[in-house]
C-alpha cells in the first residue's frame, strides 16, 4: 500500500462513517510519520481502521471498503475495520497520534499511530509477521531501541509480556 492509497481509504472510511476522523491502528499507519516508508514495511494491501466518533461504525466501513468487497477488488487494498481493543498500545498513544490531512483525503483526518507505538503493538501481538514487521523497522533505523523501551513501561499488561518485549528489544 501507498500513502495515497492509504489517503484513498481514509477519504472513504470517513464517508461511510460521516466521521471526518478515522484511527489507523494497524501496519500501515507507518504512512503517517512515513510517507515514503521502505517497500519491506508496506507488503499489506489491508489498513486497520475504525471511525474516531462513530467505532461502532467499524464493521460499517468493513463491510463496504473490505476484503473482497468491491472496492478491494477495483483498487487492490483495503480497509479493515476494527474495534479499539484490537491493539494493545502504551499509556498516551491517543496524544502521538501522527496526522494525515490533505486534499486526497476530502478533508477527513487519519490519525496515524505514531511508529514507536505501533511497533511496541506489533511486539504485543507477538505474530510471526508483526515480529517480522518491527525487526525490519528497527534494521531500516525508523524507531530508537530506548524510545521503545520506555514505552513498554507505560503498557498495562503483564510483567511477562513486559519482559518478552525487552528481550526482543534487547537482541
Amino acid at each position: 500500500m501507498r500513502r495515497i492509497d492509504l489517503e484513498h481509504i481514509i477519504r472513504a472510511a470517513g464517508s461511510i462513517a460521516q466521521d471526518d476522523e478515522i484511527i489507523i491502528i494497524g501496519s500501515q499507519a507507518i504512512l503517517g510519520q512515513y510517507p515514503r516508508a521502505p517497500e519491506a514495511l508496506l507488503r499489506s494491501m489491508e489498513a486497520d481502521i475504525y471511525p474516531k466518533n462513530k467505532s461502532h461504525l467499524a464493521d460499517l466501513v468493513d463491510g463496504s471498503i473490505g476484503e473482497l468487497s468491491p472496492f478491494h477488488e477495483t483498487f487492490g487494498y483495503y480497509a479493515h475495520g476494527v474495534g479499539k481493543e484490537t491493539v494493545v498500545l502504551p499509556d498516551g498513544w491517543e496524544q502521538r497520534l501522527v496526522p494525515i490531512k490533505n486534499e486526497n483525503t476530502a478533508g477527513n483526518t487519519g490519525w496515524c499511530l505514531e511508529i514507536h507505538d505501533l511497533i511496541i503493538s506489533k511486539y504485543v501481538a507477538g505474530r510471526e509477521r508483526d515480529l517480522e514487521f518491527a525487526s525490519e523497522a528497527i534494521k531500516q533505523g525508523l524507531v530508537q531501541e530506548e524510545i521503545l523501551r520506555e514505552r513498554v513501561s507505560m503498557l498495562q499488561v503483564e510483567e511477562s509480556i513486559k519482559d518478552r518485549i525487552l528481550k526482543r528489544i534487547n537482541k
